[in-house]
């Protein structure tokens, strides 16, 4: 009876020690890997129905998270499963309510653009390590379409592929159960692909018109790895009258082209592991004051923007910064959740 009594205490002990280890830990692990062309995240294809998101208020040029509450609503709405950001998130509340959402999130890290994690100081596999453990991370992002800009390494694209691999096998090492990948402008040449092996998904900067249906193909014929489109899309302002669309604002021309965008990609799913789409709300700092709203901008490779070949970079939002629903944003809903029902 007494050894019965002591074994019930110790079995009870156990218990209460593993609950409240359980309670104390701070996150919970989501093993992502990959399977041929596929993301799998717990034993599950992962298709990324995504949007890239980079949250600067009116007469600011800062990312804020102040309406991340409102903004996760919208994107879980419109069936978004992951955000792409261009910069890491340094704080644990905000990956929590990323997490909650339901969403998981592609980190990205810069080359000598300054900050607490680039690539060239190292310093960010601290923050890797801080939150690799987290379950909303799914990605580790190396650079956004660096291969647009040789005078940012001395010339040679060989330096930052150097580097870009480089930096990948560290990640590795620190942090075996989340694959890397970089977002690349347009298809990877030899040189990119056989630099970098250590790349596990190759993400596509690809602006083709309303029509990327030839990236897959193109993909396909020269990797076996997975790709994604880190970005694609269109905005909603036209800088001509053209095709039947009139100059000025113009919602349609986005929704337009964002539907057939998408549904290229989602019939491509044997190759593609899905798309964020540029981007979730417009962004007054990006080409003029930060306090109005203007047309025009500026961006390398930008002529197959649809449908005045323009990049008007404040008006790529499926919200505008108020947060208010463009009509592109129901096109987003429609295409996202049909693409659920196939999977």
């Amino acid at each position: 009876m007494h050894n019965k009594k002591f074994i019930i205490i110790g079995a009870l002990t156990l218990v209460l020690v593993s609950s409240l280890l359980s309670f104390c830990t701070p996150f919970n692990h989501a093993e992502v890997k990959i399977s041929g062309r596929q993301i799998i995240v717990n034993n599950n294809p992962y298709i990324i129905k995504g949007i890239c998101y980079h949250p600067v208020p009116k007469g600011s040029d800062k990312r804020d998270f102040g309406n991340l509450t409102r903004d996760l609503a919208l994107m879980v709405e419109a069936g978004i499963n992951t955000i792409r950001v261009y910069e890491p998130i340094d704080d644990k509340v905000v990956l929590d309510k990323i997490h909650a959402a339901g969403i998981k999130v592609i980190i990205g890290f810069g080359y000598n653009q300054g900050g607490n994690y680039d690539i060239l100081s190292g310093t960010f596999i601290d923050y890797i390590n801080k939150y690799k453990n987290h379950e909303a991370i799914l990605l580790w992002e190396l650079g956004n379409e660096y291969n647009y800009h040789p005078e940012w390494f001395e010339g040679d694209l060989k330096n930052w592929y150097t580097a870009l691999n480089n930096a990948a096998d560290s990640i590795h090492k620190n942090d075996p159960s989340h694959p890397v990948t970089t977002a690349h402008g347009e298809l990877p040449d030899a040189l990119a692909l056989s630099s970098c092996p250590n790349i596990d998904v190759w993400g596509m900067n690809v602006y083709r018109w309303d029509n990327p249906e030839g990236i897959f193909s193109q993909w396909k014929a020269i990797s076996s790895k997975p790709m994604y489109l880190s970005e694609a899309g269109g905005d909603s302002y036209m800088s001509i009258s053209k095709d039947g669309y009139e100059k000025g604002v113009n919602e349609k021309v986005q929704a337009d082209a964002n539907a057939k965008i998408l549904e290229s990609v989602f019939n491509n799913l044997e190759v593609s592991s899905g798309v964020t789409l540029f981007s979730f709300t417009d962004g007054w700092w990006k080409a003029g004051n930060n306090d109005t709203q203007d047309a025009g901008g500026w961006a390398p490779n930008s002529t197959g923007v649809p449908y005045d070949g323009t990049p008007n970079e404040e008006y790529w939002g499926i919200v505008d910064i108020d947060r208010k629903k463009k009509e592109t944003f129901e096109v987003v809903k429609i295409k996202f959740n049909q693409s659920s029902n196939k999977n």
